[in-house]
């Protein structure tokens, strides 16, 4: 059950990241001024998806807090790496971001860092 608890951390912190940068990349880029800032962050705030990304963050804590009873922390962050995963190649599917060699290359990396950490 422990790494149910991990992996809900992960989903819901990847579902966060693109529902915040969906509906933020619909609005445009932030202004310059500290005005515009303002009232440009307070209208995001009140998108209802925005909101749900805001929720999907604390009920991520939620499962974070859980695996925490279950692992050390240095045995079970190295899993929130695969969040870098997820939400590359998900940012190239939804918003055709670059998928590139050196993106890809750190990636190697990163998944090869959590199979000895976990592993050894």
């Amino acid at each position: 059950m422990g790494y149910c608890y991990i992996f809900g951390c992960i989903f819901f912190t990847v579902y966060g990241q693109l529902i915040l940068k969906w509906r933020l990349s619909l609005r445009g880029a932030m202004p310059a001024e500290a005005a515009g800032k303002v009232l440009f962050l307070a209208r995001a705030f009140l998108d209802p998806f925005i909101l749900s990304g805001f929720a999907a963050a604390f009920v991520a804590s939620l499962f974070w807090m859980a695996a925490m009873t279950k692992f050390d922390v240095s045995f079970a962050y190295p899993f929130m790496s695969l969040a870098f995963v997820a939400v590359l190649f998900l940012s190239a599917f939804f918003f055709h971001e670059p998928v590139t060699l050196g993106k890809v290359l750190g990636l190697v990396l990163i998944c090869s860092g959590i199979i000895i950490t976990v592993k050894l």
